[in-house]
């Protein structure tokens, strides 16, 4: 019998899949046997030589999130690889850090868009697609544990993580008995590019450690695992679901 975690013959699409958390679900992904097609406005040679290296393929498709443009064609070029696409990964975004006394309105509508808006509009695209094959699709978001707590200095950020936990368990709602699953990861503090600033600040550094458990930052490889749970048919019965990985920040 093969493993409840196996993914080979599907085809997963993650996005923001160049670096960090995006990069390492993509590898996961592909050493459980999926294809991968990667969305990143940068280039994602190095996250295609370790798909390469974990044994599959992998798809570069170049494309900007912030405007719902794209997302057909994100869809048609990867079935035209693949000639399907099983799981949705929705993983871009970006972060920006002000006081919220002097936080913009751009910073506000840049965060909002990649983060919240380009995850209802590429699900609702790829539900589209899923449903008119029939479902048996995965849809994987990435909250964070700001979708629990409210955290300082990232106002636009924290929304968008509140609002993304609440489109998982809407969507969850209308697509479970149509075959879709639609779960999420909420990661709590990940060694990237996005947490580099807290990562340097010796004060903020300390603090963070010592509400975590588990005594380390997370690194992505963690969040992967974790990916591959929900998009396999071990998650068949998950809808809805919120799974926390922050080494029990959230606990603590």
């Amino acid at each position: 019998m093969a493993s409840p975690f196996d993914l080979t013959g599907k085809t997963a699409i993650v996005t923001g899949a160049s670096s960090g958390i995006g990069q390492a679900i993509a590898v996961a992904l592909a050493a459980a046997g999926a294809r991968v097609a990667g969305v990143a406005r940068s280039s994602m040679n190095e996250t295609a030589r370790q798909v390469d290296e974990a044994g599959s393929s992998f798809l570069q498709v170049r494309a900007d999130l912030s405007t719902i443009e794209p997302f057909e064609r994100i869809l048609d070029e990867t079935i035209a690889w693949a000639d399907r696409a099983d799981i949705l990964v929705n993983n871009a975004g970006i972060l920006r850090r002000a006081d919220p006394l002097d936080f913009s309105e751009k910073d506000w509508d840049d965060v909002i868009n990649i983060d919240l808006k380009s995850v209802f509009f590429l699900s609702q695209t790829f539900a589209k697609r899923a449903l008119a094959r029939g479902g048996g699709a995965k849809i994987v978001n990435v909250a964070s544990i700001l979708a629990f707590v409210g955290g300082i200095r990232v106002p636009s950020y924290t929304a968008s993580k509140h609002g993304v936990a609440g489109l998982t368990k809407l969507l969850a709602n209308e697509w479970a008995s149509k075959g879709i699953n639609v779960n999420a990861i909420a990661p709590g503090y990940v060694r990237t590019e996005a947490t580099q600033a807290l990562q340097d600040d010796p004060v903020r550094n300390e603090r963070l450690l010592s509400r975590i458990p588990a005594g380390r930052w997370g690194e992505p490889a963690d969040i992967g695992g974790a990916a591959v749970f929900l998009s396999s048919r071990a998650a068949d019965y998950c809808h809805g679901t919120i799974l926390v990985v922050d080494g029990g920040w959230l606990a603590g």
